[in-house]
């Protein structure tokens, strides 16, 4: 399909609080326009930005995870975010920021957070991933990230040749001027469509989000941006037709240093 119509959810998360947050993002998605293909929620849009692995993390065959599930299959349209997961490797707990990418036929995909956000001793709690997960999705490829990997324009690399670069975030208001820096910057460097959903409102440590969820296309134009804090459902409609046109006139993509990440 040469286009896509995704629907981005800046919204308040009620904190360590996985059933309300639920029942919120229920009747959100239940006014979601009916031709909306992806749907993308914030990081850890259970709990918010939460240390508190041990008493929130869910199983993958938990409460969210089936809920997800559930509402993908009733909207028939596809659902990204990320939430807390508990896992058992080699005899041992660890917790994942994980961020799932769940179809409406059931079918789940996930990525772990590479980049551990160590201001916050999140790498103290969480366990980072390693593999980066390239989503196909109606004719797309889609490159989704979380949060602070926005920071790390090497591991973002478009050297799989996707056509939608997407982070979910809780990224604080003080930073806000970053965000938006670098959101732009990864779309005109990767020559890709590039969305970042971030939250608003306050946390429990008193932190603020203000928001500034954005759409950017290849050149670096934005197509859609809400930075007024409150929560809101923000539609964009991605052409890769005209994306390739971009891509085919100026082939900087085709000049891209060859690297390799340890």
């Amino acid at each position: 399909m040469s286009q896509l119509k995704v629907a981005i959810l800046q919204s308040d998360i009620i904190w360590e609080n996985p059933k309300e947050n639920r029942e919120a993002y229920a009747k959100k998605l239940a006014t979601i326009l009916p031709d909306t293909e992806l749907v993308v929620f914030p990081e850890m849009f259970t709990s918010g930005f939460t240390m508190n692995a041990n008493e929130i993390a869910e199983g993958m065959e938990g409460e969210t995870v089936s809920w997800i599930k559930k509402m993908a299959e009733i909207h028939r349209f596809a659902i990204l975010g990320s939430l807390i997961i508990k896992v058992q490797e080699n005899k041992r707990t660890t917790f994942k920021n994980r961020l799932l990418f769940i179809t409406p036929d059931g079918k789940i995909q996930f990525y772990d957070k590479r980049h551990t956000f160590t201001l916050a001793k999140e790498n103290q709690v969480y366990e980072r991933g390693h593999t980066k997960l390239i989503v196909s999705y109606k004719g797309w490829k889609i490159c989704p990230l979380i949060c602070y990997d926005l920071r790390f324009p090497v591991w973002a690399r478009n050297t799989e040749n996707y056509d939608l670069l997407l982070y979910v975030a809780n990224w604080p208001t003080p930073r806000i001027s970053a965000w938006d820096t670098l959101l732009r910057a990864r779309a005109i460097e990767n020559m890709s469509y590039t969305i970042g959903v971030n939250r608003v409102g306050f946390d429990d440590n008193g932190y603020e989000y203000s928001g500034n969820s954005a759409c950017y296309d290849t050149m670096g134009k934005c197509l859609v941006k809400n930075n007024k804090g409150e929560a809101v459902i923000m539609y964009v409609t991605l052409d890769k037709e005209k994306q390739n046109l971009a891509r085919n006139k100026f082939h900087f993509l085709s000049d891209m240093d060859t690297f390799s990440i340890l």
